[in-house]
């Protein structure tokens, strides 16, 4: 049996509470767990320099945790400038980029800032499910508004983690397995079953290729779950 009682396949509680912010055009408190992430998306009427003039958007993410959202600490400027972050908050940009369709966003570009308010295991596939949703959010304001006719969005998408013990895969870790084990996978997927991009990696006993193949069913099981519940709210 697994910390919190979860059986291998089963993915933790998910939950979204929209609108989460006053400013921003879309918002999203994404919960998997006890991992909490805010997700806001913003709406800017303008480009980089080198996208200006193509008649397409452009969609990047930037990723933080907070000071306390993990048992010690983290100084804000090494929280927001480290190279994890960096790393994550481009996993989470081309992610969402991957279902959005660029040219009908027109010349915008759209922030997604995802912000750990509490960490316990799977932050970023938190930021990368909670921030479709945000963004989504965002895009119905631009049809609710008549800036754009139709949503950019492609599919759904979510992401979730794997990792791999001796007795088996587990769905979604918290924290004290992620670091009680040696091979984690995080994947990232679509709703339509594409894969966008798989991470892992074998920090000790090497895997083989029946247990990665394990290891992407429990993960594509486990994003049905996250789809499900991101079509109660988004709709395409």
């Amino acid at each position: 049996m697994r910390i919190d009682n979860r059986n291998p396949q089963e993915i933790r509680k998910i939950e979204f509470i929209t609108n989460f912010t006053q400013h921003a055009e879309g918002s999203v408190l994404v919960s998997f767990g006890d991992t909490r992430v805010l997700c806001t998306a913003s709406i800017e009427n303008s480009l980089p320099k080198w996208m200006q003039g193509s008649n397409r958007g452009w969609v990047t993410a930037e990723y933080s945790m907070l000071p306390r959202s993990t048992h010690t600490r983290i100084r804000r400027d090494k929280a927001t400038n480290s190279g994890r972050s960096v790393e994550i908050s481009r996993l989470i940009g081309r992610s969402l980029r991957a279902v959005v369709d660029l040219e009908k966003l027109g010349e915008r570009q759209v922030t997604i800032d995802c912000d750990v308010i509490q960490a316990d295991g799977g932050t970023r596939t938190a930021a990368i499910t909670g921030g479709f949703v945000a963004m989504a959010i965002a895009f119905q304001k631009l049809i609710d508004e008549e800036l754009i006719k139709e949503t950019p969005l492609k599919d759904y998408l979510g992401a979730v983690s794997v990792g791999l013990t001796p007795e088996g895969p587990l769905l979604d870790l918290c924290y004290e397995e992620d670091c009680g084990i040696d091979t984690d996978m995080n994947f990232v997927l679509t709703g339509k079953g594409k894969i966008v991009e798989i991470q892992g990696t074998a920090e000790g006993e090497p895997f083989s290729r029946e247990d990665m193949n394990q290891m992407m069913d429990y993960a594509f099981k486990g994003c049905e779950t996250i789809f499900e519940a991101q079509k109660a709210i988004v709709k395409l």
